[in-house]
């Protein structure tokens, strides 16, 4: 299913109810004002993670928005935000993609599969690809690799996880023999003159020597470095490929007991203060 549109009412509290400290520091929208039929009528504060304000002008917000709980019938963000879509009680893969990835990662995930497909690639690969950038879909961007690789282990095959890890350092080097050049698109998002840090170089080099160094290598081959609009994949595509090679938990993602499950969590209630 794609991702359908969205007719939420917009709850953002008009600017000019706020207080100048926290327009000045253009925080509005992280505070929002109760959804018709909301039960307690309490408007709620988004405080953002350090990791997605540190080096931005946000970097210092948390005082003016903490200094915004304190009005009355006001309250931090804690459970469901009513303007994400509710997961299941025992939420699966589908899930995750249908209800918390954006309409890029989710076309990104399938149509990388897809391709994979198409080329006659094992279940294996097709997995990879499938869930190779579900950290970027879900999670963090920086170090998604391993991020990703940590998030889906204990529920793949040791070797899908290997290669969605490695994917991370190989995808910045070139390897001529099986056709893979530095995507085009890296030079527009980075520059021509970026270098890949030297833990990238040590990673790939590893990696080349690697029993599954292909498998991850399939990964960046079959990646889609530019994102069609005009390809349409479903999740119910792969739903055959998935229940072969996911070894989803009866509790749910996020409720298994899992050394990852805080992960799932953090994508089912992104918004959390603590």
């Amino acid at each position: 299913m794609s991702e359908p549109a969205d007719t939420r009412p917009s709850s953002q509290v008009l600017a000019q109810e706020l207080p100048a400290s926290v327009r000045e520091a253009g925080l509005t929208n992280w505070i929002r004002e109760p959804l018709d039929g909301a039960v307690d009528r309490r408007r709620r504060v988004i405080v953002p993670p350090a990791a997605a304000t540190a080096g931005t002008p946000l970097r210092s917000c948390q005082g003016a928005l903490l200094a915004e709980v304190r009005r009355p019938d006001t309250v931090v963000m804690m459970g469901d935000n009513p303007e994400l879509p509710t997961m299941p009680e025992r939420p699966a893969l589908r899930d995750f993609f249908e209800l918390r990835f954006g309409k890029i990662a989710y076309s990104h995930l399938l149509q990388s599969a897809r391709l994979a497909r198409e080329h006659g690639l094992s279940e294996k690969v097709i997995m990879a690809c499938l869930l190779h950038d579900i950290a970027i879909a879900g999670l963090l961007s920086a170090n998604h690799g391993y991020w990703g690789a940590q998030m889906v282990a204990p529920y793949v095959d040791e070797e899908v996880a290997w290669a969605i890890e490695k994917h991370e350092a190989l995808r910045y080097f070139p390897d001529e023999s099986v056709g893979y050049t530095y995507p085009h698109a890296y030079i527009d998002y980075f520059g021509p003159d970026y270098r890949p840090p030297e833990y990238l170089h040590r990673e790939h080099e590893a990696a080349r020597q690697h029993r599954w160094y292909m498998t991850s290598r399939l990964i960046t081959i079959n990646d889609i470095y530019s994102f069609d609009p005009d390809v349409v994949v479903e999740f119910d595509q792969f739903e055959d490929v998935v229940g072969r090679n996911f070894r989803q938990p009866r509790e749910g993602l996020g409720f298994d007991g899992s050394p990852v499950a805080h992960m799932w969590r953090t994508m089912i209630w992104p918004n959390n203060f603590l």
